[in-house]
């Protein structure tokens, strides 16, 4: 399909003139660089299409690759079936990814002093269940609480289910998990939605002002973040990326993109966002435009081994808090993933923010997908790896 702002056609044929100018003259060293630059961009191209055209695969892909100023931006697919392709201001559910907004919201009040990392949920939330009391805003933000993921539970299945579009509080949503500890919190590494929908709170608490609120000031404003919200309804701003569900029985794509309110996720996967805004996000936030190099410092010296994102991301995963660490073939990167109903995301940068990819699919499909399904999470898996490749010339 389609690359935008500079076509692989116009990349080759500058380079030619830069050649034929005599730019970079005697150096075989930078044609063999732009010669390998343009192979991994084409390899990405070419996974890009694979997924798209894959039985039972997403209806659009979405894929921004940064490097230095130079944006690209792939797709493959279309952003509504029977439709146009994807574009970089397509709006789409971020999914989990809303959980780096929700770290970054609470890491810039740590920088500020409103909260505390070692701040416990019995400081802030005293109306939550006693057993949680001890846990600390740290705990919360790299998933080693031991808070029950409240998306477990059949109460908020059920309630879901009735009601899909209209979603409950923020603390009624915690109140679907069981009272109890999962295991002493510090004492283990378990991924839980339960964990942001706290940190929100605790935004909240500490402020005394809506998480929305908060977030908007503290994160979207600064980063120029128009086009980035969290609603509770389901609507999602035009133009936007139809996201699809389809099944071994149902094969053609069905248009779920109405079917979950923000409120049922909030501060956990709530957010909508754009490609182009996503990437924007992902470079500050891992680069540590937004805080202190001191608290930098510490939020991306300790990292839990084996600690994995959902779904898991292309290479060796490891935690910290509201942050991944994917050691790849191509190098290691920073960031974030997620699925939702109709989606699945990747946002990574590295390091110091300068080279960065997202990749959207408009289908949900995570490590735990089975038969076709888990075809086409290798297949998603491949176009991360790839545009983090991509990335990295």
């Amino acid at each position: 399909m389609r690359a935008s702002r500079l076509s692989t056609t116009v990349v080759a044929a500058l380079a030619l003139v830069l050649a034929v100018a005599g730019y970079g003259s005697g150096s075989g060293g930078s044609e063999r660089s732009a010669s390998s630059s343009r192979a991994r961009v084409a390899v990405l191209q070419k996974t890009i299409d694979e997924l798209a055209a894959m039985p039972g695969g997403p209806p659009g892909v979405a894929v921004v690759v940064q490097t230095g100023r130079s944006r690209m931006f792939y797709s493959g697919g279309v952003a509504r079936v029977g439709g146009r392709e994807p574009r970089i201001t397509d709006h789409m559910r971020i999914a989990s990814v809303a959980k780096a907004f929700s770290g970054a919201t609470a890491l810039v009040l740590v920088d500020k002093g409103v909260l505390r990392l070692t701040d416990t949920i019995g400081k802030w939330l005293p109306e939550l269940p006693a057993a949680w009391h001890p846990v600390t805003l740290r705990q919360l933000l790299s998933h080693t609480s031991g808070v029950p993921d409240f998306i477990k539970s059949d109460a908020f299945l059920d309630r879901y289910t009735e009601a899909p579009d209209d979603p409950p509080t923020p603390a009624t949503l915690l109140g679907f998990a069981p009272k109890h500890l999962d295991f002493p919190a510090g004492a283990a590494y378990a991924y839980s939605n339960s964990d942001n929908i706290a940190v929100g709170l605790m935004i909240e608490a500490a402020t005394g002002q809506p998480y929305e609120r908060v977030l908007g000031q503290r994160v979207l404003k600064p980063l120029g973040l128009t086009q980035t919200s969290l609603p509770r309804s389901a609507a999602i701003p035009t133009p936007y990326l139809h996201g699809y569900e389809r099944g071994e029985q149902r094969p053609r794509p069905q248009d779920v993109s109405g079917g979950l309110a923000g409120g049922w996720a909030w501060a956990s996967g709530g957010v909508l966002s754009t490609p182009a805004e996503l990437n924007t996000f992902i470079r500050a936030y891992v680069s540590g435009r937004l805080v202190s190099s001191s608290l930098r410092r510490t939020w991306q010296r300790l990292f839990i081994p084996a600690g994995g994102s959902e779904p898991p991301g292309p290479g060796v995963n490891s935690a910290s808090m509201a942050l991944f660490r994917y050691e790849t073939t191509c190098g290691t990167v920073y960031g974030h993933s997620g699925n939702t109903v109709g989606y699945t995301q990747y946002a990574v940068a590295t390091a110091d923010g300068s080279r960065s990819a997202v990749v959207s699919i408009t289908l949900q499909r995570t490590q735990n997908s089975t038969g076709q399904g888990a075809k086409v999470f290798a297949g998603l898996q491949r176009v991360a790896q790839a545009a983090i490749c991509a990335a990295s010339r």
